[in-house]
C-alpha cells in the first residue's frame, strides 16, 4: 500500500474506528488514543497491508481497547493514589506556607526570596544591606524555626 493509499484509507475507516472505541472505552480521549495507537501500528505495515483494511484495523481496535480495559483497575488505583498523594502534598504546603507567615519579617523575606525567587545569597546580602555570612545565618534559623514549628504541628515533639 503507498502513502496515499494509506491516507485514504485511514481517512475513511477513522470515524468507525473511533465509534467502535469509544463504545468499548467510554471516554473520547482514550477513544482517541486507541485509535491513534492502531493507525500508527498500521502505518508501521503499511508496505504489507492491502486494501480495504477495515476488518483488520477492527479487530486491532477491539483488542487493543480489551488490553486497556483489563488493566484500568490498576490504572484507576495509580489515579487515585497520585490524586491522594497529591492532595496530601497541597495540605502540607498550606500548613508549611501558614508556618512562614507567622516568622519574623527578616526570616520571612529571606526564605521568600530565596526558596520563591531563587535569588543568590549575595544578592540578598545586597539588598538587605547585608553580608552574605549573616545572610545565611538567618536563612538558616528561619529554615530551623519553619521545620520545628512544622514538626511540633505533627506532633513529633
Amino acid at each position: 500500500m503507498t502513502v496515499d493509499e494509506y491516507k485514504e484509507e485511514a481517512a475513511r475507516v477513522r470515524p468507525q474506528l473511533l465509534f467502535m472505541a469509544r463504545r468499548y472505552m467510554g471516554d473520547e480521549e482514550d477513544a482517541e488514543d486507541v485509535v491513534q495507537d492502531v493507525l500508527l501500528k498500521l502505518w508501521q505495515i503499511r508496505d504489507t497491508l492491502r486494501q480495504p483494511m477495515d476488518g483488520f484495523a477492527t479487530i486491532l481496535v477491539r483488542n487493543r481497547c480489551i488490553d486497556l480495559i483489563r488493566r484500568r483497575p490498576e490504572r484507576q488505583a495509580i489515579r487515585e493514589n497520585m490524586a491522594e498523594e497529591s492532595h496530601e502534598a497541597d495540605e502540607r504546603i498550606d500548613r508549611m506556607m501558614k508556618i512562614i507567615d507567622r516568622l519574623p519579617t527578616l526570616q520571612q523575606t529571606l526564605i521568600r526570596l530565596r526558596h520563591m525567587e531563587n535569588m543568590e545569597m549575595k544578592d540578598m546580602a545586597a539588598l538587605i544591606g547585608s553580608n552574605e555570612v549573616a545572610v545565611r545565618k538567618a536563612l538558616s534559623r528561619a529554615r530551623q524555626a519553619i521545620r520545628d514549628n512544622f514538626l511540633k504541628e505533627e506532633g513529633h515533639e
